[in-house]
């Protein structure tokens, strides 16, 4: 029991640094007390204090710095961070085509209805002028699966603007980025039997359209409408890659 308690020490120690970064509303750039100031005020070992600074590391809240002027400091997570972290959550959970377009049904059409009539000129142009890729159907399958790639990265796209809501905004490019990891890693563009780039195009023009004019109710519909078609489009690609795995 002992030795388990001193296993968790320092990631209680690391939880108590971040409540002291909160409390002191310490900024990314701000840097923390020396080791030995820790130890003193947490009452802990030099190598308790370590232990905790190498999780805060790996939880991306902290940077070492070494040479004059070094030090632990705090800093800003990335996205990518964040993102890569929750993918390793999801990693050997069996998340299906089905769970991810749950999500994707609930946030994305609000999200379109919000944009109705706030996205500028120049954001709206590189919004349509990122359809090309997959407005014609694939030739063959590598275009196909790039054609995934960027439809999935146009919901990114306007997830972007959606710079009220930094969480929905967050959420909603995780779980384009995990359909998108699921899409290539399951090969789930292989049947080849659908022209989901095109389609996908046609639906992403219409809401643009919707946007642009302000039409929140059209924008949410012909996000749903989208989603839903995309949907069926995935399950049937997903059932044809397994009934093919099962048949090998």
């Amino acid at each position: 029991m002992a030795g388990s308690a001193s296993r968790r020490l320092p990631y209680h120690v690391a939880d108590t640094i971040k409540g002291w970064i909160v409390d002191r509303q310490l900024m990314p750039g701000d840097r923390l007390p020396s080791e030995a100031e820790l130890m003193e005020t947490l009452d802990v070992s030099k190598g308790t204090i370590r232990e905790s600074t190498r999780v805060l590391e790996a939880q991306g809240l902290v940077v070492t710095r070494t040479g004059p002027g070094g030090g632990v400091f705090v800093c800003k997570m990335s996205e990518a961070k964040a993102t890569s972290l929750l993918s390793h959550y999801f990693y050997f959970q069996d998340i299906s085509i089905r769970d991810i377009y749950q999500i994707r049904l609930a946030l994305e059409p609000e999200l379109a209805a919000s944009l109705a009539g706030k996205v500028g000129a120049e954001d709206l142009a590189r919004l349509r002028d990122s359809l090309h890729s997959y407005a014609t159907a694939a030739p063959d399958m590598e275009t196909e699966r790039q054609q995934h790639i960027d439809s999935l990265r146009f919901h990114e796209m306007l997830a972007e603007l959606a710079g009220g809501n930094p969480l929905l905004s967050f959420i909603i490019r995780f779980t384009v980025q995990m359909l998108s990891d699921l899409t290539v890693y399951r090969r789930l563009y292989e049947p080849g039997d659908h022209q989901i780039g095109p389609t996908g195009c046609q639906y992403h023009a219409r809401v643009l359209d919707a946007i642009e004019a302000g039409d929140a109710d059209l924008a949410r519909e012909l996000m749903r409408e989208h989603m839903l078609s995309a949907q069926a489009v995935m399950n049937d690609n997903e059932a044809q890659v397994r009934r093919g795995f099962l048949a090998d």
